[in-house]
Formats: C-alpha cells, sequence, structure tokens
C-alpha cells in the first residue's frame, strides 16, 4: 500500500498563484508516475499534470499547459505542482495520484493510488 499525503490548495483570485505538494509513503512497481487529477462537481475526473518518477516525458492535460508546472523530488518522493494564471474554470478537488501512464491522455483508471485531495477554489 502506498500513502499519498497532499498539502497546498485553498482559495485565491483569477490571476493567482497556489503551489500543490504530495508525498507518497513508498514506491513500488505499480507507481512509476505521480501526479494530480482533478474533479469539479458534475465531471468526471481528470488528468491535471504527471511526471515520471525515473525521468522522461512530462504529462500536462490541454487545459493546464503552459500554466501549470510538475517537479518532483525523487528522493523526498514529493511531487510538487505549480499554478500560476489561475482562472475560475480550474475550480476543482485536487487528487494526488501515482500510477502508470502510457502515453497520450493520463486516465483514472492507469491510477493505482489516490491522495484524499485538497480544494483549489478560484473566484472572478
Amino acid at each position: 500500500q502506498v500513502q499519498l499525503v497532499e498539502s497546498g490548495g485553498g482559495s485565491v483570485q483569477t490571476g493567482g498563484s497556489l503551489t500543490l505538494s504530495c508525498t507518497a509513503s513508498r514506491y513500488t512497481s505499480a507507481t512509476d508516475y505521480m501526479g494530480w487529477f482533478r474533479q469539479s462537481p458534475g465531471k468526471e475526473r481528470e488528468g491535471v499534470a504527471g511526471i515520471p518518477i525515473g525521468g522522461g516525458d512530462i504529462y500536462y492535460a490541454d487545459s493546464t499547459e503552459g500554466r501549470f508546472t510538475i517537479s518532483l523530488d525523487p528522493y523526498a518522493k514529493t511531487a510538487y505542482l505549480l499554478m500560476n494564471s489561475l482562472k475560475p474554470d480550474d475550480t476543482a478537488m485536487y487528487y494526488c495520484a501515482a500510477g502508470r501512464w502510457h502515453g497520450g491522455v493520463w486516465y483514472a483508471a492507469d491510477v493505482a493510488y489516490w491522495g484524499r485531495g485538497t480544494q483549489v477554489t478560484v473566484s472572478s
């Protein structure tokens, strides 16, 4: 079992910035990719950004590329998501995720472990 502990999140105005962090209790063979998904009421959970633990391609959703930056401290088992130029559409519960990525869209079905989630609210 892998525990994912998130921190960060909160409320900001449009154009503001927030940083999320997520620390994993350990790595496993089923978790070579870490990152975040988000979900707002009535919508499916969507991949936001992901980063490989051992190096490789980084994933960004089209809606976040250019505004969000994901990074990883592999020794601390901690991933960071810097969110700039936030918009009201970014309002959602953000979930840390650990699993695999097969290229293309990062799907929730490829996630083996989830954090409890942290709320991000962007007001206009």
